[in-house]
């Protein structure tokens, strides 16, 4: 009888060791991930500075040149502004398909990998 009882109280410390391992292995499994998500979202967002630094250049030497050839340099300044407005109400009216989606599969992808 004796014998029993201390089979089942290693049986329960097993499970018990293995309930507070398997909680470990899901903790780290999280940092992990969390960590996969954020270090490529930093290497995206770095990467999205440095375009938008390149863009706005382009784009201010842009507007000169459309200024010049127009006559007035505001008015291509005002000319690259409003393509950059159009381009902002179809980032508007298309936000959900193309940036939002985008978004959240890439996170749910990293998520389950």
């Amino acid at each position: 009888m004796e014998n029993s009882a201390t089979t089942i109280e290693k049986l329960i410390e097993k499970a018990e060791i293995y309930s507070k391992t398997t909680l470990e292995l899901c903790k780290y499994e999280a940092v992990e991930k969390s960590v996969d998500i954020f270090s490529n979202l930093a290497v995206k967002l770095t990467i999205a500075i440095i375009v938008v630094l390149f863009l706005l250049l382009v784009n201010i030497g842009l507007a000169l040149c459309v200024g010049q050839y127009l006559g007035e340099t505001y008015l291509g300044f005002f000319l690259i502004a409003f393509g950059y407005l159009c381009l902002t109400i179809l980032l508007y009216i298309f936000r959900e398909e193309w940036i939002k989606n985008p978004v959240s599969n890439f996170i749910i992808n990293k998520m389950k990998n």
